[in-house]
């Protein structure tokens, strides 16, 4: 992590001192030497990074050179506060210039005096690493590594089956995978974060008897991050020759890679084979090795087990095979499994219950988690539940300190130290989050690029560069998807809370964060200058430890807090170099003061709050790039926000929800807010003038655009402005009233990277050019009582995922035709006041999933054709006519809700009285629709029966 520190202030320092560097005594030396020893010390920071968890030596240097990076970027920040000082206007204005530039003179002297500390400090530090080269360079001659872990990955391969929990219906899936299919060679990848089981699921289908059968040929590799290749060949090539009791060439042992490839190719060429690759890391691994396998049609397999989901869905895709993807025990199991391990297979004594579930939930389903932890609990006093405790509310220390749970810490950790250096920092910045709280990605992608963790790449912007570290992460399972969009958008994702107990120490330790939450000692683990603090439900933490210096605070988070937080209580002597603030959900309702004089403040939020009014004074932060008031009160904007030329996101509008839907409020629009030409989402802007429509056509970065209250004579001048507006991804507009008419005729060239539509309002006629748009995965409509069948207009839109329409059409019929909507999913039908019958012809909405009918109150029967529906997983019935939920289930009486899903199996449930009622298939057997209705259900429990 010391290389990204040393990187920004890399970045930080030749344009800062080009001008300014000269009005300090032999400032501009000092850092011309400062700057050249850092940039020939970071190529060498990358090899000491892997080096850091076994060499103390290396260890040390690095924090050295971090701190010193940290303090040169406080230096070089510290004078530009200097420099950008603002002494007002007028005499007094002058008088206050005159005193400031003698103290900037005694600050200047001060700053270069600091600089000359630094680079003395440069100059030991760059001896240590002559040193460490040196040792380094002599160990490599010698032929000398440190000791390598041993990851204990063999005890997965010698489980018996009896110790295992779960694993049956896993292996048999995966089995069938492997013994079934066609004749070509296909690839079976066993997909998951480390620790889920991967090796001890493929050992089991390896050893199955059915699977032994169908492929005599059969070799087990384990390719791991460092393995050789010519190792790994003759080891298969071992284990091949054996199947058929041979013995190898004699000459494979003076063979080169290339040379051992093509003897394996040639011996399995004509055989049906499996051969299985256990723990693959690198796309470049595999692709080393799949060239040995011939691709021939005897019905071959490759099995491979991996953390990295790319490699499995590549590999699935050359071949045509699968990916399994190994999920977490599900609560049940995983009771079984702490049960065995932690009391030998006997009950959980009573009084011990509650504190083992909780324990256990922490696991999370994790099988190596569950087996670690039930070991050290295993040697725990059960009669003193005391101790217990302890484990559950010092887990982090547990993991840190137990040699029972080092394997655990070990293969969690592996992914992490695998992490290339820009993902690295912005993976330890997790820590900020408590545990259980799910991330939206978004805000973390703003908050990595506020932090300076991102990189510039050409052609992207910074935030298309910070989704891309998420999808890495994600892709290499140290984080999952907590909750997907209907449109598959990643809408929150988190971290194990074992992955999050390993990472706050690092954190801690590599000055990423500091937490403060209720634990007694917890100031005790503050480093000595904090850099970023997030405080946990309370703050009385840091409220008793004023010693805590702020001088270097750069980000500050709240989470949990319900006292009413003061900053100036908080931090008496200030924070003046802060850049990131998010005080969402705290019980505030002013907006702090203190903050306008954050000159690099980029990221504010105050979302959920109860500010109502922003001061005149926000115009001072000059840096400010997002400015989050997202459920507060504020309903408008002082002109000086139009000062913020880097604001990229400005977020001010609130819902509330009524019983079916819900309503916005946004902010008055400025009249010049063309001017902020950075902004990429601006969300909800009132058109209160036609003026600032047309200013909208200046915002050419926009991606997410929400208008409020527009009248049908703004119509014509909006659609000219979306028509400059390229790069947009989402757009959201609703008229000044239910009434009101939204004219979007005039929009012929559409931006077509356009994905999300979501329009309230009437529509005279449907907007032609939304036909056109190839790219919409999702639309909503809302109060537009269209006189004209709207399916005509979207039925060919070739990726539309999500559909939901509101009091959209005034005729009596829809149909949705053969070969139409070729991808929807989710479909969702509300208030069609005048609908009596819906049809659904054979073929029409192939890959449905759910399908809602709310307040259709003249609907006579079910829709025609739902069981062609072969997707649908949901289809329910809300607030509809009792005639028709008569049809459905006759004998019931007063029902307005019905719903039928396909998960976890075919059932249907009524509201009533304020509480759920279950019914089987037979509850609504003799109704009208029963014909139609068996026949889905049927289908839908055959298929689950299979998938």
């Amino acid at each position: 992590m010391a290389e990204t520190a040393v990187k920004y202030v890399l970045e930080k320092l030749t344009p800062f001192f080009s001008n300014e560097v000269q009005m300090m005594n032999g400032g501009r030396e000092e850092i011309v030497y400062v700057r050249t020893e850092l940039e020939r010390m970071k190529v060498f920071l990358r090899t000491a990074d892997s080096l850091e968890e076994t060499d103390e030596e290396v260890k040390i240097w690095v924090k050295q050179i971090r701190d010193v990076a940290h303090d040169i970027e406080d230096v070089l920040d510290e004078f530009t506060l200097l420099l950008t000082h603002n002494h007002g206007d007028g005499f007094y204005g002058f008088l206050h210039k005159l005193s400031c530039c003698v103290k900037n003179m005694k600050a200047r002297y001060r700053i270069a005096y600091e600089i000359q500390g630094i680079r003395s400090r440069i100059r030991s530090i760059y001896v240590g690493h002559l040193r460490l080269r040196q040792r380094f360079r002599a160990a490599d001659q010698a032929g000398s590594s440190s000791a390598n872990w041993n990851d204990r990955r063999g005890d997965a391969l010698l489980l018996d089956e009896t110790d295992l929990v779960g694993i049956d219906g896993p292996k048999e899936k995966v089995a069938e995978l492997l013994v079934g299919g066609g004749l070509g060679r296909a690839v079976v990848s066993l997909a998951g974060m480390g620790g889920m089981g991967k090796t001890t699921l493929a050992k089991q289908v390896y050893e199955d008897r059915q699977v032994k059968k169908h492929f005599t040929i059969r070799a087990w590799i384990t390719v791991s991050r460092s393995f050789k290749m010519e190792e790994l060949l003759k080891d298969m090539l071992q284990q091949l020759f054996r199947a058929i009791r041979k013995s190898v060439p004699k000459d494979v042992e003076t063979m080169n890679s290339d040379g051992l490839k093509k003897i394996i190719k040639d011996f399995l060429q004509q055989r049906r084979y499996l051969i299985v690759l256990d723990d693959v890391w690198h796309i470049n691994d595999w692709d080393a090795v799949k060239y040995a396998l011939p691709t021939n049609n005897c019905g071959s397999r490759l099995m491979l087990t991996t953390r990295k989901v790319d490699l499995a869905f590549t590999s699935r895709i050359e071949s045509e095979g699968w990916v399994y993807n190994v999920q977490p025990l599900p609560p049940e199991e995983s009771w079984i499994l702490f049960c065995t391990k932690t009391f030998h297979g006997k009950a959980c004594p009573p009084h011990l219950e509650e504190i083992c579930r909780c324990i256990l939930r922490k696991c999370e389903g994790l099988p190596l988690a569950i087996v670690a932890i039930g070991g050290v609990l295993a040697a725990k006093d059960r009669r003193r539940i005391d101790e217990w405790e302890m484990v559950h509310r010092s887990l982090g220390a547990e993991i840190e300190g137990n040699d029972k749970l080092q394997n655990l810490k070990k293969v969690l950790s592996l992914s992490l130290n695998d992490l290339p250096c820009h993902l690295k920092a912005g993976f330890l910045y997790l820590s900020i989050f408590p545990e259980n709280l799910s991330i939206e990605p978004m805000r973390l992608v703003r908050l990595w690029t506020a932090e300076g963790f991102v990189e510039a790449k050409e052609g992207k912007t910074q935030e298309e560069v910070a989704e891309e570290y998420l999808s890495e992460l994600l892709n290499r399972s140290l984080m999952q998807v907590a909750e997907t969009t209907s449109d598959g958008r990643v809408k929150a994702c988190r971290i194990h809370d074992f992955l999050r107990e390993i990472i706050i120490p690092k954190s801690r330790e590599h000055n990423i964060a500091a937490i403060a939450k209720e634990h007694i000692n917890q100031n005790a683990l503050w480093p000595e200058k904090v850099r970023r603090l997030t405080i946990h439900n309370t703050l009385q933490n840091v409220q008793q430890n004023r010693c805590v210096n702020a001088s270097q605070l750069r980000s500050l988070f709240m989470f949990g807090i319900e006292e009413k937080p003061c900053l100036h209580a908080l931090f008496p002597s200030g924070f003046n170099l802060l850049g990131v603030l998010d005080m969402r959900d705290t019980p505030i309702t002013k907006f702090p003061i203190e903050i306008v004089n954050l000159y690099y403040l980029k990221y504010l939020s105050l979302r959920n709050t109860k500010v109502k009014t922003i001061p005149r004074l926000i115009g001072k932060l000059q840096n400010l790039e997002t400015l989050d008031l997202k459920h507060a009160y504020v309903t408008e904007l002082p002109a000086e926000i139009l000062n913020l030329k880097n604001l990229r996101h400005l977020m001010v509008y609130r819902y509330e929800y009524e019983s079916y839907t819900n309503t916005k409020f946004g902010f008055k629009g400025l009249e010049k807010i063309g001017v902020l030409q950075s902004l990429q989402k601006i969300c909800f802007i009132e058109a209160n003038h036609v003026g600032i429509l047309q200013e909208l056509a200046k915002l050419t970065q926009l991606r997410r655009l929400g208008v409020l209250k527009l009248r049908k004579q703004d119509g014509n001048m909006l659609c000219s402005s979306i028509e400059n507006l390229t790069n947009l991804r989402a757009l959201s507009i609703v008229s000044t009233e239910e009434n009101e008419i939204i004219d979007l005729q005039h929009l012929y060239h559409p931006p077509q990277l356009l994905q999300r539509i979501y329009l309230g309002g009437r529509l005279e006629s449907f907007p032609h050019w939304i036909s056109y748009v190839h790219s919409l995965v999702k639309v909503y409509l809302r109060f537009c009582r269209l006189k004209e069948d709207p399916l005509v207009f979207l039925q060919n839109l070739p990726n539309l995922i999500h559909l939901e329409l509101l009091q959209v059409y005034d005729g009596d019929t829809l149909c949705f035709m053969a070969g139409g909507f070729k991808k929807l999913k989710q479909l969702g039908l509300d208030k069609f006041d005048e609908l009596r019958f819906v049809e659904i012809q054979k073929g029409a909405m192939s890959c449905i999933e759910k399908l809602s009918i709310q307040r259709c109150k003249s609907l006579e029967k079910v829709p025609l054709g739902i069981e062609h529906l072969n997707e649908l997983k949901l289809l329910e019935f809300f607030d509809m006519p009792h005639k028709l939920l008569k049809t459905i289930c006759p004998d019931q009486e007063g029902e307005d809700y019905w719903r039928v899903s396909r998960i976890p199996e075919v059932y249907s449930t009524y509201w009533r009285d304020g509480g759920w009622e279950v019914y089987t298939l037979e509850s609504f057997s003799e109704g009208e629709n029963a014909p139609i209705l068996n026949t889905v259900f049927k289908n839908w429990e055959l298929q689950t029966r299979w998938k």
